[in-house]
């Protein structure tokens, strides 16, 4: 990545800046400005996040919203109530206060004199979720946004749930935003009255994992910051943008085919991260295809993109399986409008004896999966960072169904979504069926390619769940993620059928056992034919920033990830670390951080009551002979009826506790 010095116009940086809401409660900005916009007024862009700009995002802030201030954008990036300097409880995702405040937000920039009155949204994740939420609300000068790795539907794309089924990473999430809503403010920032605003985030915050377990299935609660819910209601323009390896891009074609307002989609190979830094490559000048994108909409500049393809993708090449790569090689490809008008479907039956083109005589098939597979399946949401995208598997063949087609005798290309179509029984009420699509290169080496999950008692609704009938057969539909891929003669395609998939998904209640109809069940690919324009495919300028924040290692970051098994028991326990080292901020007067989290996925192979994750985080911030520090630790296990969870908040100033708050409590299990 180049970083940038010169830019047609010199900035400075506000830091803080305090924004009064309505009810006297003031968040912590800071703002890049250029210089003279006073007299000469330009655009804005807001960023509006829980993650603390005064440490948590500020290295990646300074690359990208300096790069947009040197092009004539004030920037302007905001601390949600109750996180970091600012006031206030942040008392969990999307709230309507989140929404109301950031609307207040959006009205003071468009006041200010050195804004024309016209303002854009940029966000990944929490920040790409909240801009499309408060663009339905149609604040009058919001014209555009750009959001990167985010959900129209916080139900069936998010990190709580998948098909129904409750992902490993709702605890995990519980317990990452348990870690950070126990940070102090600044006291450089905020003055004096730190330590009671720290103490009162400690007290009232909560731990949100109680909340999201009592809404296991898709009601009111998820329906709130849910855009898909009325499309019509966003008129900004939405530049969406996702990436193979992250847990968010089936959004991206959702949007594209629902959204009324001009959008346009962008979907490379990347993991959870902004596409100018994000691994696996490539990387491309993003920074300028957001310059795009504003310059259009909040400068009336022609550049272009209303001439953009409705989705530009990338299709990746064969790969051997890894579970991280620094780049993918592949293809970009545009599609002039999604979904294709008459794009061909490529049709394999799940016979008896593989994946094959015609129909074979019906033949019932078992399974009944270790609860050890989806031990090479990586992590629901990859950040490309360390170890996390799925391995070899081969490992996970012998707990599974497995169909395969013969060698390909030409390769073709598939991008969207696969669908299953599968006629199976359960012999328990509550059951789940996993289906894994890879690539089997000559070697025999798996890579996966797309899956998918359901929660069978979610067969037919999310909403109003039923459980099964033992033995009866149900004829449903599976879509696994969309995916962009080519796949090359003398491969093989490969479906795997599973019962579980930890520690990905927390299992079903009950071991079960599946009967699937081979040769009633189908797989349907969306296949890309080739075109003459593909000769010249969407290209990019290299990535480029602005100049990066002085920060100094004091020590180095850490990561572990590892899989023990005790021949002797038979349990199975995931285990990693992620330790972030200690980074001191130069221009923060020496103020230091060090983050350290450790996570352990325990359980037995045929016991899905063995199902624990534990998750401890602890952070340090400090600054000349001032510390603090916070332990949290949180435990989720369960048994056929409830979830079990219990945790543990400690804070300390000096080496002096000062703080320490236990929950405990179990949550009934809802069809899951």
């Amino acid at each position: 990545m180049q970083t940038v010095t010169d830019f047609p116009f010199q900035t400075e940086v506000l830091d803080p800046v305090f924004i009064e809401m309505s009810d006297g409660v003031r968040l912590a900005a800071k703002i890049w400005l250029p210089k003279g916009a006073s007299a000469a007024p330009v655009p804005a862009i807001f960023e509006f996040l829980p993650y603390r700009r005064g440490d948590g995002t500020a290295p990646r802030d300074a690359l990208t919203h300096g790069y947009f201030a040197g092009h004539g954008y004030a920037c302007i990036r905001v601390d949600m109530r109750g996180s970091g300097d600012s006031d206030g409880i942040l008392l969990g995702e999307y709230l309507a206060q989140e929404q109301s405040d950031a609307l207040e937000v959006i009205d003071w920039i468009a006041r200010q004199p050195w804004c024309t009155g016209k303002l854009g949204m940029i966000g990944i994740s929490w920040g790409g979720f909240n801009g499309l939420q408060v663009a339905a609300h149609q604040p009058e000068a919001l014209k555009a946004v750009v959001t990167i790795c985010s959900t129209d539907d916080r139900y069936a794309d998010d990190i709580h749930y998948m098909g129904g089924c409750m992902l490993a990473d709702n605890p995990w999430w519980n317990s990452y935003m348990f870690a950070i809503n126990s940070a102090p403010p600044d006291p450089a920032v905020v003055g004096n009255r730190w330590q009671e605003m720290w103490l009162e985030r400690l007290e009232k915050t909560g731990f949100w994992l109680e909340e999201w377990l009592q809404h296991q299935r898709r009601d009111a609660y998820w329906e709130h910051g849910s855009i898909c819910e009325d499309y019509g209601a966003i008129k900004a323009a939405v530049l969406a943008v996702g990436g193979w390896a992250d847990g968010y891009s089936n959004a991206v074609f959702r949007m594209l085919d629902g959204l009324e307002a001009p959008v346009k989609g962008l979907v490379g190979p990347w993991a959870h991260k902004y596409p100018h830094f994000a691994q696996p490559g490539p990387q491309i000048g993003f920074l300028q295809e957001c310059l795009r994108w504003w310059d259009h909409w909040l400068k009336g500049v022609d550049t272009g993109v209303a001439d953009d393809p409705a989705l530009r993708a990338y299709l990746q090449d064969p790969v051997p399986p890894r579970p991280h790569y620094a780049h993918r090689p592949g293809l970009w490809v545009a599609e002039a409008q999604w979904p294709p008008v008459n794009a061909p479907e490529r049709r394999y039956h799940l016979n008896s004896t593989g994946l094959e083109a015609e129909m074979g005589a019906p033949q019932q098939m078992r399974i009944r999966s270790p609860l050890s597979v989806g031990a090479f399946g990586g992590h629901w949401c990859a950040f490309g960072i360390n170890p996390d995208l799925p391995g070899d598997q081969r490992g996970e063949m012998g707990g599974s169904l497995v169909f395969d087609t013969a060698p390909l005798e030409a390769g073709f290309d598939v991008l969207g979504a696969p669908e299953l179509e599968l006629e199976l029984s359960s012999d328990t009420a509550v059951a789940q069926v996993i289906a894994v699509l890879s690539d089997v290169g000559l070697d025999g080496a798996a890579t996966r390619v797309s899956f998918g999950v359901l929660n069978l008692t979610h067969r037919d609704s999310h909403a109003h769940p039923q459980p099964l009938e033992p033995g009866k057969r149900h004829h449903l539909c599976l879509r696994l993620n969309e995916c962009g891929q080519r796949f090359s003669a003398g491969h093989r395609l490969r479906i795997a059928l599973s019962t579980s998939y930890w520690p990905m998904v927390w299992p079903a209640p009950e071991a079960t056992t599946l009967s699937v109809t081979a040769g009633a069940s189908l797989l349907r690919l969306p296949e890309r034919a080739a075109r003459p324009q593909d000769a010249e495919p969407p290209a990019f300028a290299p990535p480029e920033a602005a100049p990066p924040l002085p920060m100094t290692q004091i020590e180095p970051p850490r990561f572990e990830s590892r899989i023990t098994h005790d021949v002797v028991s038979g349990h199975q326990t995931h285990y990693r670390l992620t330790d972030e080292g200690v980074t001191r901020f130069d221009t923060k007067d020496g103020w230091s951080v060090a983050k350290r989290r450790e996570e352990r996925y325990h359980i037995h192979p045929d016991d899905p009551a063995s199902a624990a994750l534990t998750v401890e985080c602890n952070e340090r911030y400090s600054r000349a002979a001032w510390s603090v520090e916070t332990r949290s630790y949180s435990r989720m296990t369960c048994d056929g009826s409830n979830f079990y969870l219990e945790a543990v908040l400690e804070a300390s100033m000096d080496g002096v506790k000062l703080f320490e708050k236990t929950w405990e409590f179990a949550v009934p299990r809802d069809l899951n």
